[in-house]
């Protein structure tokens, strides 16, 4: 039985991953570094921006030690900000089916590589925030996607605020990559993808795929929990 929906964020609530390529791509000027489009979606896309910086250390394309990285996320956070409120907007189908998922008391969650400063700001500009009960962002977890420990959390966090409790194989994940589908079936979830990201045959892990919310029914949903 269905008893919870929890979300990805970038590429699956807002449209905002080519915001975060063009963010960490400023951070990198001063290392003489870019990403082309193709890169980052092969390579970066579904990590937590420390995950992404520690990759490009290890592919040695920048030269610093690993304490370094929090002050170039203060800064790819800054430019993000600017670009999130001039140019962030919320996915084609999103409302409608959040919409659908409140009006039959289902309880939403998102869990998110981004800060927690980034996904409220987006969510406040579109005027979602009151629609998750729980936000689980890059702070709150040690390992970040395919690592399972971010939805094993929202799920911990949405059994703090939801009655009966919810079990893993009662919550659908809704992500956009393969990182994220990877981590939320090894979390013992039912997935569903969307092709915001990546084109349908990328996406193999997902039991359902998609290309925009709004065509998912309550019926669809229940099934895959059957």
């Amino acid at each position: 039985m269905l008893k919870a929906v929890i979300f990805d964020f970038d590429g699956v609530i807002t449209d905002s991953e080519v915001l975060h390529l063009r963010a960490f791509n400023r951070s990198l000027v001063p290392f003489g570094v870019e990403l082309s489009t193709k890169d980052y979606y092969q390579n970066y896309l579904g990590f937590s921006d420390f995950d992404c910086y520690k990759a490009l250390i290890e592919r040695d394309l920048i030269r610093i030690d690993e304490e370094k990285i929090p002050d170039i996320i203060k800064e790819k956070s800054r430019i993000y900000e600017h670009l999130a409120r001039t140019e962030g907007r919320t996915i084609e189908g999103v409302n409608e089916f959040l919409k659908m998922l409140e009006a039959n008391n289902v309880p939403m969650a998102i869990c998110s590589g981004s800060l927690l400063a980034e996904i409220e700001l987006l969510l406040d500009e579109a005027k979602l925030r009151h629609f998750f009960k729980v936000i689980v962002s890059a702070e709150q977890v040690k390992k970040g996607k395919p690592h399972p420990e971010g939805f094993l959390l929202s799920l911990r966090k949405l059994n703090e605020v939801c009655q009966p409790s919810i079990t893993a194989a009662e919550c659908i994940v809704i992500e956009d990559s393969q990182w994220g589908l990877k981590a939320g079936k090894d979390a013992g979830m039912h997935t569903i993808a969307v092709t915001n990201s990546y084109d349908a045959d990328q996406l193999p892990l997902a039991e359902k795929v998609v290309d925009h919310l709004n065509e998912l029914t309550l019926d669809d949903l229940q099934k895959l929990c059957m």
